[in-house]
């Protein structure tokens, strides 16, 4: 009954809320579905998702987040009020809550996140960058003056990172991420079977057989399109090995992503990456045969950490612990740190 601090994942694809001294009590699609009539939100998060395609006219189901940032902020207002409530129950105090946002977020972005956070119920709303929430979240100990780089794919965002005593020291964030690949995937299948997909099935295909290296074992999939030459319903077997072709695009801007930070990293931090090796976190890092990809072009030995979809959200949480020595008036805390060090 009494204040709660919550931490919040806020992803383009998915929401996760850590409760502190309960973990992660929700994971839900970053999905709204709206009556347009009477502006009504009928359903939140899974439900919704469900419904994504399958709507009459006058229901519509969104993805009110893209590439990363809040695209339609009175809907996020309501999802983000909407998962408070669930994750927090009757409380008497507002909760404390900190919300993970990507690296290359504007101040402007910073802003609508925390006013929409303030006006959806929270005390006082902190943030925290991506790619440090998943270092803690991977257990890596981001305090000592050692050199680690953290890739976290998300769904609308790839944010890499090296971290060194608490703060960024290089990071870059593109907009490519879980739902570039998605797409890539339409075009392929479009392209090569003249059969249109929705992004359902696209990321139907891409968690049961996407790959970026060759398998030991040949996979497929049965799904179902329209074809576009009759008009009709038409079955089509994919196989893991065409993703390797229909995900080049979208890898390869990746991995261009990765090289540059290598590139713009200091010398001394550059030894600590060879020795501690590269590690991946996010959905997207489980594209079968990433981390061997990134091992091969870079060098560097690359893996993808244990619980990495729940890594943000792990680390989010983690860092709840630390929320009442926080700097007044600190709203980005990846910010704070590395200013305490310059």
């Amino acid at each position: 009954m009494f204040q709660r601090d919550i931490g919040i994942d806020l992803g383009t694809a998915t929401v996760l809320v850590y409760v502190k001294g309960k973990g992660i009590v929700l994971k839900e699609p970053s999905v709204v579905a709206i009556d347009k009539n009477t502006d009504r939100i009928l359903k939140v998060g899974r439900e919704a998702q469900q419904m994504l395609g399958r709507t009459p006219g006058n229901i519509i189901a969104i993805r009110p987040l893209r590439d990363g940032v809040i695209s339609q902020y009175e809907i996020t207002l309501r999802m983000i009020q909407h998962f408070i409530r669930q994750a927090s129950g009757p409380v008497i105090f507002k909760p404390r809550v900190m919300i993970c946002v990507p690296s290359g977020i504007t101040e402007v972005e910073e802003r609508a996140v925390v006013d929409a956070a303030t006006q959806a119920g929270a005390k006082k709303t902190y943030l925290i960058e991506e790619p440090v929430a998943a270092a803690i979240g991977a257990g890596i100990d981001i305090s000592v003056p050692n050199g680690n780089m953290v890739i976290d794919i998300g769904g609308g965002t790839t944010d890499i990172a090296v971290i060194s005593l608490g703060g960024v020291v290089v990071s870059e964030s593109i907009k490519i991420a879980g739902d570039k690949f998605d797409e890539a995937i339409i075009r392929y299948v479009r392209k090569k079977y003249s059969v249109l997909i929705g992004e359902r099935t696209a990321e139907a295909i891409k968690i049961a057989v996407g790959s970026v290296w060759t398998r030991e074992e040949r996979k497929f999939i049965d799904v179902k399109g329209r074809c576009l030459i009759k008009g009709l319903p038409r079955m089509i077997r994919v196989w893991s090995d065409e993703m390797i072709e229909a995900l080049d695009d979208p890898v390869s801007e990746i991995v261009n992503a990765v090289t540059s930070v290598i590139e713009r990293t200091p010398p001394e931090l550059i030894g600590d990456i060879v020795a501690n090796g590269i590690v991946m976190t996010g959905g997207g890092s489980l594209l079968y045969g990433l981390d061997y990809l990134i091992t091969n072009v870079t060098g560097i030995q690359t893996r993808v950490a244990d619980k990495a979809v729940s890594c943000v959200a792990l680390g989010t949480g983690k860092s709840l612990d630390n929320i009442s020595m926080l700097p007044e008036g600190a709203i980005n805390i990846s910010r704070s740190r590395t200013e305490k060090l310059g």
